[in-house]
């Protein structure tokens, strides 16, 4: 094509030509990944983690085509570059290790690389006067390389020039020739000074959002504050919590997490198992925030001061928990927003404001805010506020109740300010909705997100969901987050399947998921009871009443939870979903799986028993080369729930497991290092 004629048909209606390229750039750069949504969002991982990035690079003709990952902070101006290396088929890989939590960004560069395309004709040639004249090609290339390169790499390469120079002339030796061009430690000083006059930068940059490492392994424990106190009628405080904080830390648990615990509402305020109709004293829901005596930065006068809150944050610390507190993005009708902002509320025909309902429920003590007020901007700012006044006190996560109820443009924006100020803040979807709309949550900052485990039962629908976490296109954004039970949810397994389905639901969500959590007491005392037959709400639910729980009582399941954690704790493996692999066993009622690290150091398989009535036993089919076994190998497992260890060899091994007693095997591979006299040595 003849670039300076301008005798071109005019463009249709509406379009605009393309600005015309440079056509001495040739590279092509596609399929770059991680890539959510062409670039639209931003893939997530961990500080101190590599981050893999590829694309396909590459050029027209038979040149050699070199490209580079280009990667930096947000706050930065310039790029690091790293050298990708070559998997085959165009497909192009490097990565790059982010060492704090923030936002980064990242593409790809590519080149056709002339000094490459030399030195690999050039190792080809065998004639002497072929070789000789490519000298003198290789000596101008390096000489321009000389003067692109700094310091010693610079003289280093002009040097090299001179001899290339003077190696093309006929006095040289010519078994000398080839060794010369091919230096290796020359190619690697023309590689670090590469000309990149024609080079192609992929038009995208790609968004990175790291986060520290509890955004991908964290134990979260849930109770009510209000029900601390273990007494009957009494209302528990902040100090009633701390002294708790033992118990939660016996469990092993790293994250606990109060419901609201702000002001309650006394307008509509429910009654005991959510009545209209409501009896002195009782307390009312905690999602019904707001009261004459403050909002969303307050806290409840029964539960205790600011100070005392500030203090349990720090004692909570110093056990190795933090403190996650419930943003509930709504209003009780006596909140001060309701006064002093109206137009922050839906109204309805008669003037009232409309409170949330998702029919059949309603909920009259509930406004939720209109996030298509005319006043949306101020709106945002005070939400936005109220996060940053809790980080003031000392909370860096949050657990967002019904965030799909509220706008997507308004968390992508307060997510990424708030994460801009404080890159540690962690923020949990708690989205039981349509697949889409939590997947969009998790896209526009959320850092982990409520799962359908809850509801995930059989086999099939474990294998099948699992699988699409850990290994499905939203493993670069969606970090799962499984609750067996939650104060509204109280599943239909769990009602029916006495003790050794608490246990087996326990063990399925700290294995199958790095993060999980649960709602206690009620969990680990075994409260079963539902509101009425075929419902999913807890009878007599603590969302409306003060609950006072023995902590001690012998029928608990907190020593077996605590196990369960400190296993999770122990075993790295078991603290990513990367590497999940699900097991072939010869029998629908177990479900067996397992999870490894990179270097096969620690590898744990796990088989469920998911009938809580009957024993259930069969033949498990290891994958030998996953695992980093050899296909004979002996080697021991040693079963971590009981402490009991079994010799096995070869992929089938057998399993039973009766419900009655543990529900689930949790294995940790121990191989066989070397037999001296009649013993056995394991790792």
């Amino acid at each position: 094509m003849n670039a300076a004629r301008t005798d071109h048909a005019a463009p249709a209606a509406g379009l605009v030509p393309p600005a015309t390229p440079d056509g001495r750039v040739r590279a092509v750069i596609e399929n770059v990944t991680p890539c959510i949504d062409g670039g639209r969002f931003a893939a997530k991982c961990i500080a101190g983690d590599a981050v893999v990035i590829e694309a396909d690079c590459f050029a027209d003709g038979h040149d050699v085509v070199a490209a580079r990952l280009l990667w930096r902070r947000d706050a930065d101006a310039s790029w690091h570059g790293v050298p990708m290396v070559p998997l085959g088929n165009d497909r192009w890989r490097a990565q790059f290790v982010p060492a704090a939590p923030g936002g980064y960004r990242y593409t790809v560069q590519a080149w056709v690389d002339r000094f490459l395309s030399w030195r690999h004709d050039f190792e080809r040639r065998v004639d002497e006067a072929d070789l000789r004249l490519a000298l003198r090609s290789g000596a101008e290339l390096a000489a321009q390389a000389a003067e692109r390169a700094r310091g010693d790499a610079a003289a280093r390469l002009a040097d090299w020039a001179r001899q290339l120079e003077r190696a093309a002339g006929a006095e040289a030796d010519p078994a000398q020739l080839k060794p010369l061009g091919l230096d290796g430690a020359m190619a690697e000083a023309m590689m670090q000074a590469p000309d990149l006059r024609f080079a192609c930068v992929h038009p995208l940059e790609y968004g990175l959002t790291v986060d520290r490492d509890r955004a991908r392994f964290s134990t979260w424990y849930e109770f009510f504050p209000r029900s601390a106190a273990q007494q009957p009628g009494v209302h528990g405080t902040f100090k009633h919590c701390e002294a708790m904080l033992p118990y939660v830390a016996q469990m092993g648990f790293d994250v606990l997490y109060f419901p609201p615990i702000h002001p309650i509402g006394r307008s509509n305020r429910k009654g005991k198992n959510n009545t209209l109709t409501p009896e002195p004293g009782d307390v009312g829901s905690p999602w019904a925030i707001g009261a004459d005596e403050g909002g969303h930065m307050a806290v409840h006068p029964a539960l205790g001061t600011l100070a005392d809150f500030d203090r349990l944050v720090q004692r909570a610390n110093q056990q190795g928990i933090e403190i996650a507190l419930d943003i509930a993005y709504q209003c009780a009708p006596d909140h001060p927003y309701v006064k002093a902002h109206p137009s922050w509320f839906r109204r309805r025909p008669d003037g009232s404001v409309q409170y949330a309902e998702n029919p059949p429920k309603k909920y009259q003590d509930i406004y939720p805010f209109d996030f298509e007020s005319d006043d949306w901007q101020a709106m945002w700012r005070e939400l936005a506020d109220v996060m940053r006044f809790w980080i003031g006190h000392g909370v860096k996560i949050f657990r967002v109740d019904n965030p799909h109820t509220k706008a997507f443009p308004f968390w992508e924006w307060a997510i990424t300010t708030i994460k801009a100020q404080h890159p540690d803040a962690l923020f949990l979807s708690e989205a039981f909705t349509r697949p889409k709309v939590m997947h969009r949550l998790a896209k526009l900052g959320f850092s982990q997100s409520y799962t359908y485990f809850t509801w995930r039962n059989t086999k099939r629908e474990l294998t099948d969901y699992f699988t699409e976490l850990a290994h499905g296109p939203g493993r670069h954004y969606f970090r799962p987050n499984a609750w067996p039970n939650t104060p509204d949810i109280l599943p239909e397994t769990l009602q029916y399947g006495g003790r050794p389905a608490f246990m087996a639901r326990l063990v399925l969500a700290a294995t199958l998921s790095a993060s999980y959590g649960i709602y206690g007491p009620a969990y680990e005392h075994l409260e079963a009871a539902p509101r009425e037959p075929g419902a999913e709400e807890y009878l007599n639910s603590e969302k409306y009443e003060l609950k006072a729980r023995d902590l001690q009582r012998a029928d608990s399941l907190a020593a077996f939870i605590g196990r369960v954690n400190r296993i999770r704790h122990d075993n790295p493996a078991l603290q990513s979903n990367e590497r999940l692999r699900f097991l072939p066993v010869d029998n629908e009622q177990l479900i067996a799986y397992a999870k490894f690290t990179p270097t096969h150091d620690n590898v744990v398989i796990c088989v469920v028993n998911l009938d809580p009535h009957h024993p259930q036993s069969g033949w498990v089919q290891l994958d030998a080369p996953a695992l980093g076994l050899a296909p004979d190998e002996p080697f021991q497992v040693h079963e971590l729930l009981t402490d009991a260890r079994h010799l096995w060899q070869g992929e089938r091994n057998y399993v039973s497991l009766d419900p009655q007693r543990v529900p689930a095997h949790v294995f940790r591979l121990r191989r066989h290092v070397r037999r001296e006299q009649d013993f056995d040595y394991f790792l």
